[in-house]
């Protein structure tokens, strides 16, 4: 599972221009080295058409051969998300909710003045996009699940434990009695 990038863009309500990027975070260092501009223009390109046809208040997912781009447009602030396929739906759009969370935190709503495309770094995106390449980190509940799935292995193990020292213990049990019961046998012998 992997996260190739997290765009956070303005729309237009009206879709009359197109969105404007306001902050960008991208790992391409998984493609060729002669392909890394390509794939971010690729990447912007996308992201600007994918945020222009997300409806406001709406989420959607776009599947392009191996990969899939997922929005999620909060009244026109939309967050973008470029994943492989393997990456659990439910998790993307919980990390896209997080992001516009934290983008608002920061930046309130001085993004509706935005005009042109912002080039300023913006630390949580490149810090979210290193730290949500594991999906149970966004979604709080696939993380839990995760552990459950841990303490059952866990408990299993110690059940299993607990069995054998159990049937040894029977065995052991087993064996004492059988001594105890030649012992009784050579008494009972011995006194006949």
């Amino acid at each position: 599972m992997k996260i190739t990038a997290l765009l956070v863009l303005k729309c237009n309500p009206d879709g009359s221009s197109d969105p404007v990027i306001l902050a960008n975070a991208t790992d391409v260092s998984h493609f060729g080295y002669f392909q890394r501009s390509s794939v971010k223009e690729f990447i912007v390109f996308v992201g600007r058409t994918v945020a222009k046809r997300t409806p406001p208040s709406q989420r959607q997912s776009v599947q392009h051969e191996e990969y899939k781009v997922h929005s999620y447009n909060r009244n026109g602030l939309c967050a973008l998300g470029f994943m492989d396929d393997d990456y659990p739906v439910r998790s993307v759009f919980s990390l896209l909710n997080q992001v516009l969370d934290e983008y608002q935190k920061n930046f309130g709503d001085s993004w509706k003045a935005v005009q042109t495309d912002c080039s300023q770094a913006w630390p949580y995106l490149d810090e979210a996009l290193t730290r949500f390449q594991d999906p149970a980190q966004a979604d709080k509940l696939l993380k839990i699940q995760r552990e459950l799935d841990e303490t059952k292995i866990i408990l299993l193990a110690k059940i299993l434990l607990l069995q054998h020292k159990t049937i040894d213990s029977v065995l052991e049990r087993g064996e004492k009695l059988d001594s105890l019961v030649e012992k009784s046998s050579d008494l009972s012998t011995a006194s006949q």
